[in-house]
Parts: C-alpha cells; sequence; structure tokens
C-alpha cells in the first residue's frame, strides 16, 4: 500500500469517528448517558468490579462486547463527566521538577477532567468518545475512543456476535482488565516516577494510532479479533493535542489480533488469552534512515473473578509480554546501538472488594530486557531492568447503592509503590547515588464521575 493511499484510509476512518460521535451526541433513539448505569438501568456494581470502572464484571463484559447497545429506558444525558485529583510523595526528592509548575516533592494536582460522549444507537451502533484535559501538562487531548458495529446471531443453536471497532488505542477495545490498555492500576499521576522502558503495547501508541478491528465472540465462551493500525498525518495529530513524534510514525499498518476463552468455573469465571502486535515504525517520523524500527509484542494474558459471600469480589489478573526489537533506524539515526534488542514485561494483581466498598489490591511486576548503551544510557548498567510491588486501598461509598445514585459516583484511595530495582538497579541506578528505593511512592488520589 501506497503512501498517499494509507493516508486517504486513516483520514476516511477520522471522519468516521467525528460522524459517529456527532450521532451519539444528537441522537435521541440512542439514549447516549453520562453513565451507562443510567443507559442499562443498572447500578454501577452490575458492571464494574468494586462500584466503580473500569474493571468489568461479567455482565459488562457481555455489555461492551454488544456494542454498549443494553438500554431499559428513555432519552438520558449524553455527557459524563470525570475528574481525578491526587497527593504525590515520593521518599526523596526528584532532582528534577516532575513536570513544569510543580515541586521536587510533596505536589498536589487536579490529574485529569476527562468529558465523555457515551451510549447506544439502536440495537447495532454504540461506543464511547472522550476528551482529557491533563492537569500536569495544562493541556487538552483526545482519548480513548471506541466506536462500534455489532450484529449478535445464532448459527447452528451456537450464540454469535459479529462485531467490530474503530478505536485509537491497541486494547482499548478488550473486555479483560489484563491488556495495559485498562490494566490495573487504572488511574496514576504523571508527577509519580516511572520506569523508562515498557513494550510498545503497554501505552505508547496510545491516542497516536487509528485502527479498525473485527471480532467475534462464540457462546459467551471464544473470542477472536484481528485488525491493524496506522499513523493519521503530523497536523492532525496535533490539532487533536496528541505528540505526532512519540512514538514515531507507523511504516503502512500494524496488524493487531487477539484470542481468548473464558469459561465459568464455580461461582467465578476464568479467563485464558494470547494478544499481539506487529509495527515498524519510524522513530520521531524520521525516514531519513531508509528504513523502519520493527517491533514484534506477543503477550499471553489470563484472569479469574469471583462473588464471594456477603457480595465480595475476588478478582486476579495477569499478563506476560515478550516484544523483540529490529532498530534499523535507531542504530542509523545514533539512537540505539544494538540492533537487536528485547523486552520482557510479566505483572499481576489480585483485588478483594468487600461488599463493593472497600477494595485491596496488591500487584508485583517485573520488566527485564538486553542491555543497551544509547537506549538505557539514562543509568549505568545501560538495562532497562524494573521490579516492586503496587499497593492499593480504596473506598467507594455509593458502591453497593442502588439507582438514585448511579448518576454519581466516588473512589477515594491510597497507592504505594515500592522499587526493587528501577532503570537497571537497585542502588546507585544512574551514577549520582540515587537508588530504586528513592522512587518509592505514596499516592493519596479522588477519582469522581458523574
Amino acid at each position: 500500500m501506497t503512501r498517499c493511499s494509507g493516508e486517504w484510509r486513516l483520514r476516511t476512518l477520522f471522519l468516521l469517528v467525528l460522524t459517529c460521535a456527532l450521532l451519539l451526541m444528537s441522537a435521541r433513539s440512542a439514549q447516549a448517558v453520562p453513565a451507562f448505569a443510567v443507559q442499562t438501568g443498572q447500578p454501577c456494581q452490575v458492571c464494574h468490579v468494586g462500584g466503580f470502572g473500569p474493571q468489568l464484571t461479567p455482565f459488562g463484559r457481555n455489555f461492551k462486547l454488544n456494542g454498549y447497545t443494553l438500554r431499559s429506558g428513555g432519552f438520558t444525558a449524553p455527557i459524563s463527566v470525570m475528574a481525578v485529583a491526587s497527593y504525590v510523595r515520593t521518599q526523596e526528592a526528584q532532582p528534577d521538577q516532575p513536570a513544569p509548575g510543580f515541586k521536587a516533592n510533596d505536589n498536589v494536582a487536579l490529574d485529569q477532567v476527562s468529558l465523555f460522549l457515551a451510549g447506544g444507537l439502536g440495537e447495532h451502533l454504540g461506543g464511547f468518545v472522550q476528551t482529557t484535559y491533563d492537569g500536569i501538562a495544562k493541556a487538552w487531548t483526545w482519548d480513548n475512543v471506541d466506536l462500534r458495529a455489532v450484529k449478535a446471531t445464532d448459527i447452528k443453536g451456537v450464540n454469535v456476535v459479529l462485531g467490530a471497532s474503530l478505536n485509537n488505542n491497541p486494547g482499548v477495545q478488550d473486555p479483560w482488565n489484563t491488556l495495559p490498555a485498562w490494566g490495573y492500576p487504572y488511574t496514576g499521576s504523571g508527577l509519580a516516577p516511572s520506569p523508562t522502558a515498557a513494550p510498545l503495547l503497554s501505552g505508547a501508541l496510545a491516542q497516536e494510532v487509528l485502527g479498525l478491528t473485527g471480532y467475534v465472540w462464540i457462546n459467551s465462551q471464544v473470542y477472536l479479533e484481528g485488525g491493524a493500525y496506522g499513523s493519521p498525518g503530523a497536523r492532525t495529530l496535533g490539532r487533536l493535542g496528541a505528540d505526532p513524534f512519540s512514538p514515531g510514525d507507523i511504516d503502512g499498518l500494524a496488524p493487531y489480533g487477539r484470542v481468548a476463552w473464558q469459561k465459568t468455573i464455580g461461582a467465578g469465571t476464568f479467563e485464558v488469552g494470547l494478544f499481539g502486535l506487529r509495527a515498524g515504525i519510524f522513530p520521531g517520523r524520521d525516514r531519513s534512515a531508509g528504513a523502519s524500527d520493527r517491533y514484534r509484542d506477543l503477550g499471553l494474558d489470563a484472569s479469574y473473578q469471583a462473588p464471594l459471600a456477603n457480595g465480595d469480589t475476588l478478582a486476579i489478573n495477569a499478563r506476560y509480554i515478550d516484544e523483540q526489537q529490529t532498530l534499523d533506524a535507531s542504530t542509523v539515526l545514533g539512537l540505539a546501538a544494538r540492533r537487536r534488542n528485547d523486552l520482557h514485561d510479566l505483572r499481576a494483581d489480585v483485588s478483594y472488594y468487600w461488599r463493593n466498598k472497600l477494595g485491596l489490591t496488591v500487584q508485583a511486576f517485573d520488566t527485564t530486557g538486553s542491555a543497551d548503551e544509547l537506549l538505557y544510557a539514562d543509568n549505568r548498567t545501560f538495562r532497562p531492568d524494573s521490579s516492586g510491588v503496587m499497593v492499593q486501598i480504596d473506598g467507594t461509598p455509593f458502591g453497593n447503592q442502588p439507582q438514585p445514585r448511579r448518576r454519581v459516583n466516588l473512589r477515594v484511595g491510597v497507592q504505594f509503590i515500592a522499587y526493587s530495582r528501577f532503570n537497571g538497579a537497585a542502588t546507585n541506578f544512574d551514577g549520582t547515588g540515587r537508588n530504586a528505593s528513592d522512587q518509592n511512592t505514596v499516592r493519596v488520589f479522588t477519582w469522581f464521575a458523574f
């Protein structure tokens, strides 16, 4: 496919995004809502673990897979609002400001404010469009988009849902909370230090691409999905508030695939799956090297969720991503020392929610990979290795409330991240005497949705 035809197709997809968004705003029959709870007539805990998003229950997964089309009443307001604010403290002050206008430590910030258009249009169309004000960067940008067309049918006695998703973040369309797009910790702050290295699928392409995938959901057990992503033009991304140069421009299209199997075991549901992405990227949209960097991300994920006595819930999520890099462009441009590198990311979390009001989540994470003197020049070992534990305690006052409060929800919580390694080492990781434990972070947050 030529570059010109590729850009034409992406412009067409982008126009389709805007058209669907306008339909969601204007069509009264769509019953677009400030919260999907109003549309479905169900309280938040029916769709979300702990009575607050984004972690989905089996009911919530089916609602998403069926195109957000389930409804129980008439027209409701099509706009929803979300806001997150937090206090962040690291064990040692950061040597540089974490962001312009903020201190080296002990910061209070409005992390983000998001506006949503969300709802279903008849029996076959639905989705959501999100735009976000970043309180750290002090700028507006387009955020997650997931617009769907679905058809439920019966094939020889087997229930089948056929669907397509137009979205701007590989994995945002996925119904399980194992992939990075909707994975734990669900909320964070740009003021907290974070490791440098992460696989391409762990957010690098979020809001930098636009793609179309098709899926089939067979008998509420087998999920198959395939599609591809491309890069909108630099001017288009700039107008949408995204950075058009990070990570760069996709060479042609990047294929994406997903397969998962879900099974009811006792009172709970178990899922195991595979996912993958291949992408050629011109770093910083620089084509002068005459070649692109090639990434191959392959992942394995699993989850288990079970309702317990008295309305309690246990949820377990895990994923592993193996990334192989062939950096033909970066080596020529002096951005990488080695042509071939690898990166491995393993994460697992366990949550327990008491009556959808009080929750405890513990996650262990470990990122490792090959050394590269230029890619990881900011640390003394030249390695991407980081590992640690994240613990979150949160409360959701309206988490088990019935209908009258379904328009308003609130979560408050405390996160603690303890690093055993950070950017390559446990001690003196950057050669200036800073230790991994110096990056240990306490974050107190408030998360409001209306």
